[in-house]
């Protein structure tokens, strides 16, 4: 028995040792094979009248004119130029190359082979055991938690510039949000929550108006209707939280429903400027539904205290959330360094620093800084007003540039009140990246950064916003390979087109010196080689 459990382990180490070897030596039995094919053409040369078809073709291009070679490096100067405008406008559109996107997804499965599980590597742990993460958690889409009223805010961006803030798949996430929250158990519904259930999939938003309309017919009471007018037909936040509050009264027990409108007050109270009584709406929400800290109440208490500049309760608040057991977001990593950075921004200078080295706080809050970078690198860009701020969709990835969006939207303003701090975040966001050389492959202070941020903020944001993208991708190689190309065959048509002779001279020089080589082998094989075996190979 403990022989046979002992040969166990060395079975599949001996498989892996000759799947290995087998993958070593196919490299060179194709080389092998490659050199036999080309001996076996070079010793048939003969009775495959080689040499004659050789003749031929030269002849054949010979007695063409140069005009044929300038319309041949023309068009293909031509088609080039078009597969590379179309390899930049999907690259731009999509973030990869068209070329190596179906290579990857339909040629190398008929070659046999693999997809690269580059990404089963990024969560490793310290013994070297792959622990059980996948990208799928790491971009996982979340709600925002401050998100706007689409009827009083997103709906008069689209009135002022004619332009949709909300994407349909933003749209559509939050719908289902509704349907899950509010409507609970189908097996039990009531007539009105059948019309709302089809309300919030309508696409149009006046057909969801009136769908809200014919519930609140069917029943006075239907809050879920309520709020749907609060958030879509109310055009001011006045109008809104007399529709919330509606709702709240229609309520009655329903848990989900009550927490969802108080929350939403606690936003209107914010927003029309009575911050003391929002702080309060908000600490009852917590204190009376702790289990529900899943929907980051938390985030909205923070940004209320820091405009009211109640420093002590915000780092109250972050001492109870920013837990290495609790899930991070860009709201608590940045005002962490808020908070830190505001201790000595206003007397910070990168000069008397560079002489005088960092104090202890200095170095506290530039640590902070690189900690909140490392999390969500799109950040101070936003901050710094590098980039152009739009309004925050309505779902965030956290670490994308959605999340980045919707934070520098509500905490810009705090960062300019701290006198100094974005002046020191200036002077210190950058040097994050000499920290981690390779986000995709190994982090510092958090998991490594995951690839797919990308493609998820596209469909979070609107198109007329220029997503960020973090680490900056390099040109695929296949949009540098055609812009050579393009710029060679264009150059060879203009030359042939202007120096005719000269080029053909140039042509002849270089494809001879190209096949020299290949005639010295073929001459070295025929002084190595008896005459008489080449000749009864021939003969073969």
């Amino acid at each position: 028995m403990a022989d046979s459990s002992g040969s166990n382990p060395q079975s599949p180490g001996f498989t892996e040792k000759l799947k290995s070897w087998l993958c070593w030596s196919w490299t060179y039995i194709c080389a092998l094979w490659f050199a036999m094919v080309l001996t076996m053409v070079y010793v048939l040369r003969s009775p495959l009248k080689l040499q004659e078809t050789v003749n031929a073709a030269s002849v054949f291009l010979n007695t063409l004119t140069p005009k044929f070679y300038v319309a041949l490096t023309g068009t293909s100067s031509l088609i080039s130029g078009l597969i590379l405008i179309f390899e930049w406008w999907y690259f731009r559109k999509y973030g990869t190359s068209f070329i190596e996107q179906v290579s990857v997804s339909h040629l190398r499965p008929l070659l046999g082979g693999v997809e690269n599980s580059s990404s089963a590597g990024l969560f490793s742990s310290i013994n070297g055991d792959t622990e059980p993460r996948t990208n799928v958690a790491e971009c996982k889409v979340w709600r925002n938690p401050l998100n706007l009223f689409r009827g009083a805010e997103y709906s008069r961006y689209t009135w002022v510039t004619g332009k949709e803030p909300l994407t349909y798949y933003d749209m559509n996430l939050s719908a289902q949000d509704h349907q899950t929250f509010f409507l609970g158990d189908t097996q039990q519904l009531r007539p009105e929550d059948s019309v709302m259930q089809k309300a919030w999939r309508e696409r149009n938003p006046q057909a969801r108006i009136r769908a809200a309309y014919q519930a609140i017919e069917l029943n006075r009471e239907c809050a879920a209707a309520y709020v749907l007018l609060a958030e879509e037909e109310a055009t001011t936040i006045t109008e809104a939280e007399r529709l919330f509050k509606q709702a709240l009264r229609s309520a009655g027990k329903d848990t989900n429903l009550v927490v969802y409108i108080k929350r939403r007050l606690a936003m209107c109270a914010r927003k029309l400027g009575r911050i003391k009584e929002a702080v309060k709406m908000m600490r009852d929400l917590m204190k009376e539904f702790p289990l529900l800290g899943m929907l980051n109440i938390h985030e909205n208490l923070l940004e209320a205290l820091l405009e009211l500049q109640a420093y002590a309760d915000v780092q109250a608040v972050l001492a109870k959330y920013d837990d290495i057991s609790l899930p991070k977001s860009a709201t608590i990593c940045y005002t962490s360094a808020l908070l830190k950075a505001r201790a000595v921004s206003d007397k910070f200078s990168p000069e008397a620093a560079s002489r005088r080295g960092l104090s202890t706080a200095e170095m506290n809050a530039v640590e902070a800084i690189h900690r909140a970078v490392e999390f969500n690198p799109h950040v101070p860009k936003y901050l710094l007003e590098m980039k152009s701020l739009i309004l925050p969709p309505e779902h965030i990835l956290k670490r994308g540039d959605s999340e980045a969006v919707a934070y520098a939207f509500f905490h810009l303003q705090h960062w300019k009140r701290a006198e100094g701090a974005l002046n020191l975040l200036h002077c210190t966001w950058e040097g994050t990246f000499r920290i981690i050389p390779y986000p995709l492959e190994k982090g510092h202070l958090f998991y490594p950064y995951p690839g797919c941020t990308e493609t998820a903020d596209r469909e979070l944001l609107p198109s007329f916003h220029e997503v960020s993208v973090y680490p900056k991708k390099e040109l695929p190689f296949f949009i540098l390979f055609t812009a050579g190309l393009c710029s060679f065959c264009a150059m060879l048509a203009m030359l042939t087109h202007q120096f005719p002779e000269l080029m053909g001279v140039f042509v002849k020089a270089f494809f001879s010196t190209l096949f020299a080589p290949l005639g010295f082998f073929a001459d070295k094989m025929e002084s190595f080689m008896p005459s008489c075996l080449w000749h009864h190979l021939a003969n073969v």
